[in-house]
């Protein structure tokens, strides 16, 4: 970083309580109070005067021999801004960098350090040092741009922050191959001296400054067009893990209420610039990044207007989620359970919602099918990864399980496979929430070897094992004995003590509902079946013996 060195003479501030005083063997005659620091100077024994025409014009009306006692208050930058400017005055040794140059520049204006006043003044040297080093340097001009953000009203009417943030932004719409300045990229696996540039090489830097400059910068690329939308999307991700909460890993803040809702604050106001400048064009940023907005919209209190913008969002590119992207830690104090189930579901209740609204010719297309069974997967195998959470309500995998359309389940071998994994996590399950579990599972849709699985499931509801059964004699599988999954039904019949009125009932129907169309016809069949098979066993001993 560059700098600037002015003046020879040693530094002889010092200081006694609240004052601020210069060895001098001559008295001082002038006394500049800013804020709770009073500076004994002196009018005319140096330059102070003849190089600042505020503080002549301040003393213009009084006596040359008199102590003049003058109160700056407003000066901006306070008194070390004050100070750099009285010891350029002094002669002495002052460094100017990219970090001190904003407030001593506002400093050096408000005191009226210009050329009209005295020739090689503190302005004019100042000035030379922002075009020529500042403004040609990278982060230096980050560095002073960042610097701004307390003095946002006087670096404004000066111009500093319309210069920085257009050099700024002219470097990095320089092409990768010509970037000969020195940047910040820290991303794993990366090393400079073997690798090129990377076209996100300005993504980290620009992080490091106040939401609002950060959004003028990707206000003056956008405008440009001249740099693709993933590209202004890494950028957002960057400045998101920069600087927003990480929901995967919470902790109870320790400080106090008043100061977490302030940070709370400041963090929704910068969640909310982020969302506002996510680029419209699809795949500008991956919906794991917006789901994780999301999640952090949540955790913040974020308005119902920003969470249904996410949503909007996110189901929009719902389809490229993996199920790492699906998995955060749940945000509500009230609920025990780990996995994040509430995230999804409007999720793909809003993608259903405009699913549903197309036309029946559109809905039969061949890739709005490949679309949504890629979903009904995710959401399957995404089922199976939360079914594991001992807390997790079964009405919440309910919900997620019966959102989806009979037409995103090709199969429901997966869907089985969580209900098995929830059943099994959840032993001490009611019966009544086993069959609303298991009430989603289509058994016409299972495989031969999840079927021969689901028969001898002990943690099934007998009403789906039934299903299974039943579906199995009217295919005629190969892959099972209709005699042995008969037989397998008394047999769970037996272990489960369970009534022939009551198995009578569940085949016809009972209190409840009927177990399906196609089991009914079948009932007095499978019946009929165990009977025979019953005789002819029996006529097998006699024969024998």
């Amino acid at each position: 970083m560059k700098f600037m060195k002015i003046g020879t003479r040693p530094d002889t501030f010092y200081t006694e309580e609240a004052t601020r005083s210069v060895i001098s063997d001559v008295p001082s005659d002038l006394v500049i109070q800013i804020n709770n620091i009073s500076y004994l100077l002196h009018k005319l024994q140096f330059t102070l005067l003849p190089k600042c025409g505020l503080l002549q014009r301040l003393c213009s009306g009084s006596d040359d021999s008199s102590t003049i006692t003058l109160k700056l208050h407003d000066i901006p930058g306070g008194e070390e801004a004050f100070e750099l400017c009285a010891k350029f005055c002094y002669g002495i040794t002052i460094n100017v960098c990219a970090h001190n140059f904003v407030p001593a520049f506002c400093a050096a204006k408000f005191l009226q350090m210009t050329e009209s006043v005295e020739k090689g003044n503190f302005v004019l040297k100042l000035e030379a040092f922002f075009n020529s080093c500042i403004l040609e340097g990278w982060k230096d001009s980050i560095v002073t741009l960042q610097t701004t953000a307390k003095l946002t009203e006087w670096s404004e009417n000066l111009g500093i922050i319309r210069k920085c943030i257009d050099s700024i932004v002219e470097k990095i719409l320089t092409p990768p191959a010509k970037v000969t300045w020195s940047y910040t990229y820290t991303r794993p696996g990366y090393k400079k001296s073997l690798q090129s540039i990377p076209r996100d090489w300005w993504t980290e830097d620009i992080s490091n400054l106040d939401v609002d400059l950060f959004r003028c910068i990707i206000t003056a690329i956008r405008s440009t067009y001249m740099l693709p939308p993933q590209l202004i999307g890494e950028a957002l991700h960057v400045y998101a893990c920069r600087w927003l909460p990480d929901t995967t890993r919470i902790r109870t803040p320790e400080s106090s209420v008043s100061q977490t809702e302030e940070v709370f604050e400041k963090s929704r106001r910068i969640l909310e610039a982020i969302v506002s400048m996510i680029p419209a064009d699809r795949g500008s940023v991956s919906v794991g990044f917006l789901l994780k907005l999301l999640s952090i919209a949540n955790y913040l209190g974020a308005s119902p207007v920003l969470k249904a913008e996410l949503i909007r969002k996110s189901s929009l590119q719902i389809d490229e989620a993996t199920v790492s992207d699906l998995v955060f830690p749940s945000q509500s104090s009230s609920s025990q359970h780990f996995y994040d189930i509430d995230l999804v579901v409007p999720v793909i209740e809003s993608y259903l919602m405009r699913w549903r609204r197309q036309p029946p010719e559109t809905v039969e297309n061949t890739q709005l099918i490949r679309t949504i069974r890629r979903i009904g997967k995710l959401i399957d195998t995404y089922l199976q990864m939360v079914a594991r959470d001992k807390n997790m309500p079964v009405s919440k995998v309910v919900s997620l399980a019966e959102a989806l359309p009979d037409i995103s389940r090709k199969d429901h071998d997966n869907l089985y496979k969580a209900i098995n994994i929830y059943l099994k996590e959840h032993p001490d399950l009611s019966k009544a929430d086993r069959k609303r579990l298991c009430r989603s599972l289509d058994c016409q849709k299972l495989s031969p070897e999840v079927r021969a699985h689901a028969v001898k499931n002990e943690r099934l509801p007998l009403r789906t094992v039934v299903q299974v059964l039943f579906f199995e004699q009217d295919k005629g599988s190969r892959a099972t004995d209709p005699r042995m999954l008969t037989q397998e039904l008394f047999q769970r019949e037996k272990q489960m003590q369970i009534s022939r009125d009551d198995l009578n009932k569940l085949h016809l129907g009972g209190d409840e509902q009927s177990v399906s169309t196609e089991g009914l016809r079948r009932t007095p069949v499978l019946e009929s079946s165990s009977r025979d098979y019953q005789k002819k066993k029996t006529r097998k001993k006699f024969t024998a013996a």
